[in-house]
């Protein structure tokens, strides 16, 4: 996959170098046409094609954001309100997700995501303790978020 995105590079520096243009568009275009061979050629190639993985972190990144906005929307009106009535604590979640890149990855997108902290991961890597800042509300929506990530994540490494 490395040497697909490479050869992708080359190509679209090499269309530059026949438009006789050196800008962002005309890169943007040579990759988009680096992208097309490719996507031609992709049974001759030892590897599977890495535009699925491409989709998949673009995907990847889409649900972050989402979940990101979300969750800020879900803070700013705990924090806005003229009483703040919220309930702190630790809650923990089971994942299925196996290794230490996806583990890891999960634990950062969740620690990123406003109102909730990855606080311990257990020894064998199947449940994080996650403090949240209103145990009613963001408990909820962090094991929805878990889901989420846990499926898009599985998408970007297997």
């Amino acid at each position: 996959m490395p040497i697909q995105v490479l050869l992708n590079i080359l190509i679209a520096f090499l269309w530059m170098f026949l438009q006789d243009e050196w800008s962002a568009l005309a890169f943007i275009g040579g990759y988009i046409v680096g992208f097309i061979v490719l996507l031609m050629v992709r049974r001759f190639l030892p590897t599977s094609f890495y535009g699925k993985k491409l989709f998949a972190v673009i995907k990847l990144f889409i649900v972050f954001i989402h979940e990101l906005v979300t969750s800020s929307f879900l803070v700013a009106r705990q924090i806005l309100r003229p009483t703040i009535k919220v309930t702190p604590g630790i809650f923990t979640i089971e994942t299925d997700l196996e290794g230490e890149l996806e583990i890891t990855l999960l634990a950062l997108l969740l620690s990123l995501t406003p109102g909730s902290v990855v606080v311990e991961i257990s020894p064998d890597s199947k449940t994080f303790f996650i403090h949240a800042m209103d145990i009613p509300e963001s408990s909820d929506s962090v094991i929805k978020s878990q889901r989420i990530f846990e499926k898009a994540i599985r998408e970007v490494t297997r």
